[in-house]
Parts: structure tokens; C-alpha cells; sequence
């Protein structure tokens, strides 16, 4: 009976091991590359913080754009569409923001980057849990 108990938590530190730490995407925006981390992995219904990092073709830190978070869940039968937006600020050499994903499912992330009267996207999907 001991053994099966510590096997048991040895299963449940792993699993809570493999699920700790911080959500992480890598996409190109246009000529940026973009580093997305959300605090937690994975997403969960209710507040998560995300950090963006805007790098521009040579490698820079991109610190004068505007950076906007767009996130939605499309209409399902019996639910019309989310879509919820969310303006990050710079805190250092990224951009931090807040969203709110009101429900477990997939959700749609569009990254907007606009710098110079240009705007780049990145897209990625997220499942809140």
C-alpha cells in the first residue's frame, strides 16, 4: 500500500512538473520576430499576464511601437462570438498586458505591432483550461 502511495505522488509531482512554468509562443510579424509568454501553461479561464518581445531584423529591442493584444472565441450554437482587445505597455525592453479569457476553450490571439505608420500581425491560438 506505501508503495502504491508514492507512486502515486511521484505520478502527481511529474505531472505538476511538466505543467509549471510559462506558456511561450515565437512567431514573425511582419519583419519582427515576436516572443509571446503568458504566465501560465497552460492559460486558465480568468486573468493571465503576457510579456511580448518585439525584436526588429537585426536583432534590437523594438521600444516605439504600439503594441495591442486582440483576442476572440468565435459564435458556437447558443453563444455569439467573443472578441476582447487589450493595449500593452512598455516596462522595459517588452510589452506587458492583461487578458481576461472568460471561458475554457480555443482562443484566437492576434498580436498587433505598429510602429511608423505600419502594422505587423502575429496570430496564434491559445486553450484556456
Amino acid at each position: 500500500m506505501r508503495k502504491i502511495a508514492v507512486t502515486v505522488l511521484m505520478i502527481l509531482f511529474v505531472a505538476g512538473v511538466a505543467y509549471a512554468g510559462n506558456y511561450e509562443v515565437r512567431k514573425k510579424a511582419g519583419e519582427y520576430d515576436v516572443a509571446v509568454t503568458i504566465d501560465k501553461n497552460p492559460p486558465v479561464v480568468g486573468d493571465n499576464n503576457i510579456t511580448v518581445a518585439v525584436k526588429d531584423a537585426s536583432g534590437r529591442d523594438v521600444t516605439d511601437a504600439k503594441v495591442k493584444v486582440d483576442y476572440s472565441m468565435p459564435a458556437m450554437p447558443g453563444m455569439p462570438a467573443m472578441n476582447y482587445k487589450a493595449d500593452a505597455e512598455l516596462n522595459g525592453t517588452g510589452y506587458k498586458t492583461k487578458i481576461n479569457l472568460s471561458m475554457s476553450g480555443s482562443w484566437n490571439v492576434a498580436l498587433k505591432i505598429t510602429r511608423a505608420g505600419k502594422t505587423s500581425t502575429a496570430k496564434f491560438t491559445v486553450d484556456a483550461k
